[in-house]
C-alpha cells in the first residue's frame, strides 16, 4: 500500500486549508485510515481517524474545526481544516492499518510521506 499526502501549505490563522491522502497498491487491506502530525520536538498525534463503517475520531483540539472524510471511489481520505491555529502548524501524515484505532502508532503498517500545514498568526 502506498499512500500519497498532498495539500498543505502556508495559511493565516483563521484561514482554511483540505489535505488529501491518496491510497494505491492492496488497498483492499485497508479498512481504517487516520491523519496525525508532529509539531518541532514533538511525537506524533492523532488528528483524526476514520473507520470503513463511517466512526470518526477527533483529537479535542480540532474537535469542531477539523473534518475527515473519504471517498471510497477515490481511494482517498480528506482533511477538511477550517479555523486553523498557529498551534495547527505542524507536519501532517496520513497513515492505514486494518486495525488502526486499536494500535499504538508506532505499529502503524503504512504511513504517507509528510505535508507541512504551517499557519501564521
Amino acid at each position: 500500500v502506498q499512500l500519497q499526502a498532498s495539500g498543505g501549505g502556508l495559511v493565516q490563522a483563521g484561514g482554511s486549508l483540505r489535505l488529501s491522502c491518496v491510497a494505491s497498491g492492496s488497498i483492499s487491506t485497508i479498512s481504517e485510515m487516520g491523519w496525525y502530525r508532529q509539531a518541532d520536538g514533538n511525537m506524533v498525534d492523532l488528528v483524526a481517524f476514520v473507520k470503513d463503517d463511517g466512526t470518526t475520531k477527533y483529537a479535542e483540539s480540532v474537535k469542531g474545526r477539523f473534518t475527515i472524510s473519504s471517498d471510497n471511489a477515490k481511494n482517498t481520505v480528506y482533511l477538511q481544516m477550517n479555523s486553523l491555529k498557529p498551534e495547527d502548524t505542524a507536519v501532517y501524515y496520513c497513515a492505514a492499518d486494518p486495525e488502526l484505532s486499536n494500535k499504538p502508532v508506532s505499529e502503524y503498517a503504512h504511513w504517507g510521506q509528510g505535508t507541512l500545514v504551517t499557519v501564521s498568526s
